[in-house]
């Protein structure tokens, strides 16, 4: 038995999201404010914790649903024969998670309660946990009660006829401003049962969850609970430097690695809970300090208890005071050095004293490390009832969950890269490394890890990452929403394309799933020069998080799958790549010569032509693909340039790459640059020339042997400031195009903003 997915509803800025796990390790990844967290959340509230929930768990566009459906009641209550409330009205707009498991015939022992009928023989299973009134007659009557209480306040108030009555906000405004107080006394958690024949796969990535027939009954609550232990790891784990100034002494010691184990000593190792044979040792030792202990104290205490007697206590019916201790070993763990760090080495001189320090002063990063690899074991052996855990527990034969679901939120605080990798190899394997788990299926672990980590999703699988797409709203009144993507899906079938793509993500790295925008280059050169452009041309993308990947014109086409199902803005900056029909040499471009551009991003994906001069003729707005009205990707290429030599008559050339597009755009600049070979050879070719013809020429020549990194770090050494070398303008062009993009993104945000304080501000 295993969790096949998950669907969640109306729940934050979760409109209808679904999440597939896999059968281990789950990833999730996407940029900041995507949903993410949301996710993690909505298990904790539907699964975990059910009292938890608040108004602002709904998802802020149902509000004015919500608010129509109050002023609905009021309404309907005047009438002489106001129809009778219904949940129905309510369903589209509850906050839902529904569980889908995957469960095999030899275990239906497990799901009795859950089969939608008695002929179910295994597959799917799921069930419906939903956010709804208690009861909805109840519900009626305290609202409609409470508005008209608020009402009759106002009118009532006096009024001398000389202004209208002011009157200050009074609650409740409308069902948000009620339920912000009643929602927990009014509403619930309830579980329901689902028909796998009726489960629908997602639209456009958004989920479809099946409607609840009027005839469903909930089950037992405890039902999921029998089924799936679930621990969590929060992402605010506050690890603290020595002082801890800034955290009250509590709360910095319930976090201390020496509280946790002190916690699973409890649990798993205190000899003097439930004791066994093999602790009848340790009791004896115990039992022989503390007598030891307590003729100490009886002795060292004779002298002051003397004293005592002398002021007349203890008297004839007094009792008589006496000092006794009581150890417990787990007092040895309470106290600041309880852990420490044994910074002596292995093959140091034993006469010597020990080298150690207290777990404060460690690196947050190993304490980061120990910590969380401490609890993963604790949630193990909690769940597998190691040690004195099984003795304590009921009597009889034990039965654990038969699913163990843990979360971790960012494990890679504190962590460099090296540890963060290491860590999502190893952390599953933690998990399992009992007797009774291992490779068994009879037992199942899923580990549900959210990151923002490069290096993390670097490090696993592509089909394990499910990447959160943020969607900016769609129409006044919404928010911006998220829909994951499942990246297993985003290939199909294992292609040399998937290969390629999988291949080349590892060897470079995982920034795409992280970033608000792409920028693909084609070499060395434009990525070199591309931070240079933007620092002194484009400061604004310079604070935005954008990924630039040098893929090349041949293959970056490729990622166009991946792209397309991530939604990711694009910028594909490329070259032209002339050549003769229809796959001959390459030549430098001319117009009206029948020759083709062999560049595959062109050809194949936008704007999918290959002819040259439909290609150099296309007009800027028309290279950009709009896939839908969030989504766009665009290509920079290389275009005519006007170019004008020793006083002629400007004329246009047509640069083949990049590297001579950005010469004919900076001739100034290069006719006075200092420099030996790649460098040289440009400036004297320049002032060899006396047409832009035959520039372009000998241009084409010298790309034939330019080292193109080198020349473009040879231009980083320009001493003059501001660095003088402009962006050639198809490249300026792109880049305006992008941060157009991005600032509409950011516009989104910040009305979003703008929203939720309103809302604050109407609460307080």
């Amino acid at each position: 038995m295993h969790i096949r997915f998950i669907e969640i509803r109306n729940f934050r800025k979760l409109a209808s999201i679904r999440v597939d796990f896999t059968r281990d390790t789950t990833v999730l990844v996407g940029p900041n404010n995507s949903g993410k967290t949301s996710a993690i959340t909505a298990i904790q509230h539907f699964l975990v914790d059910q009292s938890r929930s608040t108004v602002d768990d709904f998802t802020a566009s149902t509000w004015s649903s919500i608010n129509q459906l109050g002023a609905n009641w009021e309404a309907q209550s005047t009438q002489p024969s106001p129809p009778a409330p219904a949940v129905d009205d309510w369903d589209a707009l509850l906050p839902s998670l529904d569980l889908w498991l995957q469960v095999e015939n030899d275990e239906i022992h497990y799901v009795r309660q859950l089969l939608p009928t008695l002929d179910w023989e295994g597959g799917l299973l799921g069930v419906r946990l939903r956010l709804e009134p208690k009861d909805i007659q109840e519900l009626y009557k305290q609202y409609i009660s409470a508005i008209r209480k608020t009402k009759e306040t106002v009118a009532s108030a006096p009024n001398d006829g000389a202004a209208p009555s002011k009157s200050p906000p009074l609650w409740p405004g409308n069902m948000q401003d009620f339920l912000d107080r009643r929602l927990r006394e009014l509403f619930t958690i309830r579980t329901y049962p689902l028909d796998p024949a009726k489960q629908m796969p997602p639209k456009n990535g958004v989920a479809q969850p099946q409607p609840l027939p009027e005839t469903s009954e909930p089950i037992e609550p405890d039902s999921i609970r029998k089924l799936v232990r679930i621990n969590v790891i929060p992402a605010h784990r506050d690890f603290m430097d020595a002082s801890g100034a800034s955290e009250s002494r509590e709360r910095r010691e319930s976090r201390r690695l020496s509280a946790q184990l002190r916690s699973y000593y409890d649990k798993h190792l205190d000899p003097q809970n439930a004791p066994g044979p093999s602790d009848l040792d340790a009791l004896l030792a115990i039992h022989n300090a503390q007598n030891l202990f307590d003729e100490k104290l009886k002795a060292g205490f004779s002298a002051p208890l003397n004293e005592l007697e002398n002021l007349g206590y203890p008297g004839v019916t007094n009792p008589k005071l006496t000092i006794t201790s009581k150890i417990r070993l787990t007092d040895g763990l309470n106290h600041d050095s309880a852990v420490q760090y044994d910074l002596t080495a292995e093959d140091g001189d034993a006469s010597l004293a020990p080298l150690r320090l207290p777990e404060d002063y460690n690196g947050l990063g190993y304490q980061n490390l120990i910590s969380i690899a401490f609890r993963l074991m604790s949630f193990r052996d909690d769940w597998m009832q190691v040690g004195k855990a099984v003795q304590t527990g009921t009597t009889g034969t034990f039965f654990p969950p038969p699913l163990h679901l843990v979360l971790i939120e960012e494990p890679e605080a504190h962590l460099h890269a090296q540890v963060q990798q290491v860590f999502i190899r190893q952390a599953y394997k933690l998990l399992r490394a009992h007797s009774e788990l291992g490779s068994s299926t009879k037992l199942k672990t899923q580990l549900i890890v959210s990151t923002h980590s490069s290096h993390i999703a670097h490090e696993c699988e592509f089909s394990a990452l499910r990447y959160f797409r943020r969607l900016p709203a769609s129409k006044p009144g919404d928010v911006p929403i998220a829909t994951v993507v499942n990246l297993s899906e985003v290939f199909g079938e294992p292609t040399d394309t998937q290969r390629f793509v999988t291949r080349y993500l590892k060897a470079t790295h995982c920034d795409l799933f992280f970033a608000d925008a792409a920028i693909f280059v084609e070499g060395p050169a434009e990525r070199i020069l591309l931070p240079q452009f933007l620092r002194t041309e484009f400061p604004e993308l310079r604070r935005c998080y954008i990924t630039v990947l040098e893929i090349g014109g041949s293959h970056a086409h490729r990622l166009r799958p991946l792209i397309e199902c991530l939604g990711l803005a694009t910028l594909v900056i490329t070259d032209v790549d002339s050549a003769e029909a229809p796959a001959g040499a390459a030549k430098p471009p001319k117009r009206g010569e029948g020759y083709v551009t062999r560049n595959a991003t062109l050809g194949t994906w936008h704007p999918a032509q290959t002819d040259l001069d439909t290609v150099l003729d296309i007009p800027e707005e028309q290279k950009v693909k709009w896939y839908d009205q969030f989504f766009s990707i665009r290509v920079a290429y290389q275009h005519g340039v006007q170019v004008q030599l020793n006083g002629t008559a400007p004329a246009e050339v047509l640069p083949y790459t990049f590297e001579d597009a950005l010469v004919f755009e900076n001739l100034e600049v290069f006719r006075t640059l200092l420099g030996d070979g790649d460098v040289k050879r440009v400036r004297d070719a320049i002032a060899k020339s006396t047409m832009p013809n035959a520039l372009a020429s000998a241009m084409f020549d010298i790309l034939g042997t330019l080292k193109k990194a080198g020349f473009a770090l040879d231009l980083l050494f320009v001493q003059q400031e501001p660095w003088p070398l402009k962006a050639p303008t198809y490249i300026r062009n792109g880049l305006m195009w992008l941060q157009k993009q991005l600032q509409q993104n950011a516009q989104e945000a910040v009305a979003k903003e703008k929203m939720t304080a309103v809302g604050g501000l109407a609460k307080a």
